[in-house]
């Protein structure tokens, strides 16, 4: 018997709900993806590392986003912001790609700090071109990883990751690698 005044609708949440984990990171389930398990299982991996170094490249723009300074300030400012929100993208992107495979996409920030290649930088600000570098120093990092990861996971016939890593990671990193180097350059507004 429930107390006065209180009713059971089904509308109450279910708090504190604890359970077993139900599939452990780093396992494949079977999808019916025309795809073999070994082949699943090292997408997987790569997907994740990538996907590790991605959540951190994000992370480093919003960061370097608010600790802009300096005469170009404002474009940096908003362009740095652009950027982040195009890797959140990617995130999705690849942590969908790893669950659409049978695994279990890497998503605790604690989790991805053991996982991820990308070394990290002072807590506080630095010079902007240092920022700077550090982000197309990140870039790289992710597309020579991506440039092999295409390749191999091409080579043993998953096409949808080849086509994630390289249309969508790799395409986006080139183009914002691009943006960022412009950056880097000292060239005179005017020719005397």
């Amino acid at each position: 018997m429930s107390s006065p005044g209180a009713h059971d609708d089904g509308s109450q949440p279910w708090l504190h709900q604890r359970g077993r984990e139900i599939q452990e990171f780093g396992t494949v389930r079977q999808f019916p993806l025309g795809l073999s398990f070994e082949t699943r299982m090292y997408s997987c991996e790569r997907l994740n590392r990538v996907l590790a170094d991605t959540q951190i490249l994000y992370a480093l723009y919003k960061k370097y986003h608010w600790l802009m300074r300096g005469p170009t300030f404002y474009q940096l400012h908003l362009l740095l912001d652009k950027h982040a929100g195009e890797q959140l993208a990617l995130v999705d992107l690849l942590a969908e790609r790893v669950q659409t495979l049978g695994g279990v996409a890497v998503g605790d920030p604690r989790h991805v700090a053991e996982i991820t290649r990308v070394p990290r930088p002072p807590d506080g600000a630095e010079e902007v071109p240092v920022m700077l570098s550090r982000l197309l120093e990140t870039h790289e990092m992710i597309l020579i990883d991506c440039h092999d990861a295409a390749g191999r996971v091409a080579e043993m016939g998953d096409d949808g990751s080849n086509d994630i890593l390289v249309s969508n990671v790799i395409r986006t990193g080139e183009l914002q690698t691009w943006f960022l180097a412009e950056h880097l350059v000292e060239v005179p507004l005017v020719r005397a």
